[in-house]
């Protein structure tokens, strides 16, 4: 018998991801499966390709099934999670997908999200410095946003090496539309997307500001100005980041290089050779995540591109990660480095 795990939210597709993941784990063993809008119905109507698992029913959000899981996935919107959690056991461990416990004060909760704070949990990035002994020793575990772990992973090495000036920061990102959740809605028909690109929620209005400058500013051990323009993509699923900054005086591109040598032994962050670009369809399936850097000398500034599968690294993937580390199994058991391109 496996690790008993359950996903709450198991309609969306965030959800059907970590089925895909759990199903094909080692040692977690799929449990209840929740999702309050959709319960009655079966997960194949829903998720046809997790044909192993289609005839499961999905279960309304109350059921009691929830107690006997030792691990519980929640992928559910923002201001959901905490009713659930205060039903579950508290030696349960719990990873969640969504953004209810990322940020540390209420007061930012409030500006960016509106309603109760429902308090913060570890981080769940490993890769930044010190994150993998505290999520090692957590039970619970506040996953990532996809935007925020592609920017953290460009920029991080560079503010703890002051290689950049931290008050001049500007991201420019596109994500496939997956990105967006499952809900319907005119703006993501396929009509609507299909042979256009579009900026969205641009001047400093998008949720994931606040959770990056969170983390960024503990890492720089300083204060962060961030300019952040998302994208959406006329595509399923991956995201591929812009991020620059000011390089610092005297700062060349091996210093940036050798800064983001730091991913070296890292399974799931690779830095590409030189003159190689990150491309969204390497990561598409995985859990990886693949960057480049370069130093643009006319403006004087650090140039990382950083490419990731928003459903993956930028969700599912990492919370098994996650998983992984706190049930003390191998970091990477389960989940796929490798894309599936083309």
């Amino acid at each position: 018998m496996g690790i008993r795990t359950a996903v709450v939210g198991a309609s969306g597709y965030a959800g059907g991801e970590l089925l895909r993941l759990i199903d094909g784990h080692p040692t977690l063993e799929v449990g209840a499966l929740v999702a309050g809008g959709n319960a009655g119905r079966t997960l194949g109507e829903l998720h046809p390709q997790l044909v192993s698992l289609a005839d499961r029913v999905l279960l309304d959000t109350a059921t009691p099934e929830l107690a006997d899981a030792e691990l519980v996935f929640l992928a559910l919107p923002h201001g959901a999670a905490a009713e659930v959690v205060a039903r579950l056991p508290e030696n349960t461990y719990v990873v969640d997908v969504g953004s209810d416990f990322r940020l540390a004060d209420a007061a930012d909760w409030e500006r960016w999200y509106g309603g109760d704070h429902a308090g913060s949990w570890p981080y769940g990035l490993p890769e930044l410095p010190g994150a993998r002994a505290t999520i090692s020793a957590a039970r619970r575990v506040a996953n990532p946003g996809c935007y925020a772990t592609a920017v953290q992973l460009a920029l991080a090495p560079l503010l703890t090496g002051e290689l950049v000036e931290s008050t001049d920061l500007v991201v420019v990102a596109g994500s496939g539309t997956s990105g967006a959740g499952r809900a319907a809605s005119v703006e993501l028909l396929a009509s609507e997307v299909m042979g256009d690109l579009s900026a969205y929620k641009v001047g400093g209005a998008h949720r994931h500001i606040g959770e990056i400058r969170q983390s960024l500013r503990a890492i720089a051990g300083r204060d962060v100005t961030l300019s952040f323009t998302p994208m959406l993509v006329p595509m399923p699923r991956g995201i591929l980041a812009t991020c620059t900054a000011k390089l610092r005086p005297g700062v060349d591109e091996a210093a940036l290089r050798g800064a983001l040598r730091c991913y070296d032994d890292e399974p799931f962050v690779s830095l590409l050779p030189a003159g190689q670009l990150p491309r969204t369809a390497a990561t598409a399936g995985s859990n990886s995540a693949h960057l480049q850097v370069v130093a643009d000398a006319d403006p004087g500034r650090a140039v990382v591109l950083v490419a990731l599968d928003n459903l993956g690294k930028g969700a599912a993937g990492q919370a098994i990660q996650n998983a992984n580390l706190m049930l003390g199994l191998p970091e990477t058991a389960g989940l796929p480095r490798h894309g599936i391109a083309p």
